[in-house]
């Protein structure tokens, strides 16, 4: 059984470039933390005038950076019009770098899809594919490592990764861009990145039905109090509780199952909005990033941003819930419930109580969601009222997809920690199992198979319950005679219904909660998740 964890780079923090020295102090100040040396080796050093000091990180594999250029700032890739520099003002506020790294990997393979595809077509040479190809592995390798230089005066990944690949191989990196935008460059990125995302949270549903189905089959014959509006309604195997939940995470992982099928298809090649006049396969591209086809509509293909909110919607309901079920676990925690003890390991005490035992994990499941849902209201609002085709309000569409996938996995995690950890006490059960009336309906189908119609059936036991009431007992602790004072159709056989063990018993109908239809359900859930019965003890 694996776990499955989602490796998110962190925000990155303001780093302050040196004007003047060519190489960086060690010498640490009193308000930071130490510098590190770093050296640019490029071939091309004029572009790269701008040297930056790197704080040291630790074991994180990426530097966060941000650059102050030497003496002027350095020419856009997109700047041939303009006379002057953006201000550090606007630099700073458009900048979307210090978010969308993230993307590096994917950013890598679009460029390297599209740079065989010119060659394939005749649109660069062999040669400098290969140029391009040989540069972008070694950028990536240096990223991985963290030799990497994000610049923030260089906007965001894409042209982060061109402008040091132009560094590098020279000439060859500037026909990279030939038949392709940034609109439908960025597109490309972020519908793998979320394909990949999607792989990982499916694997976490995985992972976290497993553990509920083998919470379930540890205790396969368990009955609890189940509850309408919150008040003792019927009794319930325990096992039927928990494969409730996984039954709403298979619904999770079939909409993002959905949700990936739609959102697979390549917009590479849309160009800015209208497409190219450059004789480009975008057929090629798309089958060699493992898309389904090519969008058809090139304006469609930079301004939809459906595929974001379906996703960003599943990830919402999915996190409601998780945080449903941390609820209920939170209840069932409590002294008053009693009926959970999760273990100490997924427990927090106090700081000024010290016999608190408090489920804090799935408390902050349960107010992580907000952030899911919240991420969701976000690109809902971003997108309403947007022109086509491209604008750049659409970049702010990145963080929340992040922060979603992040949250969404997390909780998934920690929810399947806690159902690897905790232990229901059954004595505190059983003794508070008879509290409630959960009989009733089972005393009422009772009456129904003796002939009776159900409203009237339904009657009389509610009078049944009355008397209960008044004389401190439950239904089974009535006698004969006191049932027949309220109906002469109860003969001995009544004691065969009465009672949660004998309740339970009863249920046969497909889908409840009787003995036969949970063992059913449990078979299925073994199988499908491949889970060895000999392991779950």
């Amino acid at each position: 059984m694996r776990s499955h964890s989602l490796l998110l780079s962190t925000s990155l923090n303001p780093l302050h470039c040196s004007s003047t020295a060519t190489f960086f102090s060690t010498q640490a100040t009193p308000t930071c933390p130490p510098f590190v040396s770093f050296t640019l080796q490029t071939k091309s050093k004029e572009r790269l005038e701008g040297l930056c000091i790197i704080r040291a990180m630790g074991g994180s594999s990426q530097p966060e950076i941000e650059t102050k250029e030497k003496h002027s700032k350095e020419a856009k890739l997109w700047g041939g019009r303009f006379k002057e520099s953006v201000t550090d003002a606007v630099e700073k506020f458009t900048e979307s770098i210090s978010f969308d790294k993230q993307l590096y990997k994917h950013d890598i393979m679009g460029s390297k899809a599209h740079a065989s595809m010119l060659s394939q077509q005749g649109l660069i040479s062999i040669s400098d594919r290969d140029s391009i190809l040989q540069g972008l592995d070694e950028i990536q390798r240096r990223i991985e490592a963290g030799e990497f230089v994000w610049r923030t005066d260089r906007e965001d990944v894409h042209m982060n990764i061109e402008a040091a690949l132009t560094d590098m191989i020279g000439e060859p990196a500037k026909k990279l861009h030939t038949a392709r935008s940034r609109n439908d460059q960025v597109l490309t990125d972020f519908r793998l990145w979320c394909r990949d995302a999607i792989d990982r949270i499916i694997a976490s549903i995985e992972y976290l039905q497993v553990a509920l189905v083998t919470l379930a089959l540890n205790e396969e014959g368990l009955i609890v109090p189940g509850y309408t509006h919150l008040q003792r309604a019927q009794p319930v195997l325990l096992p039927h509780l928990l494969l409730a939940y996984v039954e709403q995470l298979d619904r999770d992982a079939g909409r993002l199952i959905n949700c990936r099928a739609r959102l697979n298809f390549c917009p590479l090649g849309a160009c800015a909005l209208a497409g190219t006049g450059l004789p480009i396969d975008r057929f090629m591209t798309s089958n060699s990033l493992g898309f389904t086809a090519p969008l058809r509509n090139s304006i469609d293909a930079v301004s939809d941003r459906d595929f974001v909110l379906e996703f960003l919607s599943a990830n919402s309901i999915t996190v409601i819930h998780l945080s449903r079920m941390g609820e209920e676990w939170i209840l069932w925690a409590s002294e008053e419930f009693g009926f959970i003890t999760p273990s100490d390991c997924v427990s927090t005490g106090s700081s000024i109580m010290p016999q608190k035992k408090n489920p804090d994990p799935m408390e902050l499941a349960r107010g992580k969601s907000a952030r899911a849902v919240g991420d969701l209201v976000t690109l809902l609002t971003l997108c309403k009222g947007l022109p086509l085709a491209y604008n750049r309000v659409l970049q702010e569409d990145k963080e929340p997809v992040f922060d979603s996938v992040k949250t969404v996995i997390g909780m998934l995690e920690v929810s399947a920690a806690l159902a690897q950890n905790i232990t229901f006490n059954h004595a505190r059960i059983k003794k508070a199992l008879p509290a409630g009336h959960l009989d009733a309906t089972t005393l009422a189908d009772y009456l129904v198979k003796k002939g009776m119609p159900f409203r009237t059936s339904h009657d009389i036991v509610g009078r049944s319950v009355a008397l209960c009431v008044s004389k401190n007992c439950q239904i089974e602790g009535l006698s004969l005679d006191d049932l027949r004072s309220i109906s002469p159709v109860f003969e001995e056989d009544v004691y065969e219904y009465v009672g949660a063990e004998n309740a339970v018993k009863k249920f046969c109908s497909y889908g409840s909660t009787g003995s036969a239809c949970v063992a059913g359900q449990l078979d299925y859930w073994v199988a499908k998740l491949n889970i060895s019965r000999s392991r779950s003890h």
